[in-house]
């Protein structure tokens, strides 16, 4: 069974097809890359199934289970976290913090426990602390846990913001230009990163991306979008080769 199957997702804002008709269907464990010119309909794409917007038809599976139409913290919860092109993180308090905010959907307790500091507040809060930096360890960020998030140098902000999405629980982690604003050394960093996180944390990555070394590099296949449609989809070598996918994308 795919980890993620979407059939027919389309999504209309005032009778322009943002998306039409857009299938896909992703294998656990695969490192899938989704590419295409500015304006294609790729974040559009991630913000269907990440429940931001709510499709004008269509259907999206994670693991089996239906999930379209559902609420960010419902799909969420059922497994998909993602990041975004333009950083999101919480910069005025600690990295190590970040990643605790992640653990919330399913490490919690109530607000009288925390208030009154009961021992489960010491138990979760231990529980939490210990994974968080498990994961930041997996960063090379653990030595900075205590600085505020904003201090960070740039590639390493986009590392916490990947860290922080990890905290909670994904099956499906969707990476939105990963690699946007980073040097060639920190993009191979990136890149090396990416693949340890399939590996160690048996996750489905779904990644919009403009380096192309990037996706040659780590994506098995790819589907490219050209006007909130399907130009190409399957096997990334092939697909880079092929000429519709050169003259609307890569313009050679």
């Amino acid at each position: 069974m795919a980890m993620l199957e979407v059939n027919n997702l389309s999504i209309q804002f005032g009778g322009l097809h943002a998306v039409d008709n857009f299938n896909l269907s992703i294998e656990k464990g695969s490192l899938y890359g989704l590419i295409g010119p500015n304006g294609a309909g790729k974040t559009t794409v991630f913000n269907l199934l990440t429940g931001v917007y709510k499709p004008t038809e269509g259907i999206i599976r994670l693991d089996g289970t239906d999930i379209t139409g559902k609420s960010t913290i419902e799909i969420n919860k059922a497994g998909v976290a993602r990041t975004f092109q333009n950083i999101r993180l919480f910069k005025d308090i600690p990295v190590l913090d970040n990643v605790k905010a992640g653990f919330h959907n399913h490490h919690s307790y109530s607000t009288l426990t925390g208030i009154l500091r009961l021992p489960k507040y010491f138990r979760v809060e231990k529980e939490m602390n210990e994974r968080a930096m498990e994961i930041l360890k997996v960063f090379d960020l653990d030595k900075e846990a205590d600085y505020l998030a904003g201090n960070l140098p740039y590639g390493k902000q986009r590392k916490l913001e990947i860290a922080r999405a990890l905290a909670t629980e994904p099956k499906l982690l969707l990476l939105d230009e990963p690699a946007a604003g980073m040097n060639p050394n920190e993009t191979q960093e990136l890149m090396d990163t990416i693949r340890f996180v399939r590996d160690h944390f048996d996750m489905t990555i779904l990644l919009i991306e403009h380096d192309m070394k990037l996706v040659g590099g780590i994506c098995e296949a790819l589907t490219v979008l050209n006007f909130g449609q399907v130009l190409a989809q399957g096997n990334t070598a092939e697909v880079l080769k092929d000429p519709a996918v050169i003259t609307a994308y890569l313009g050679e």
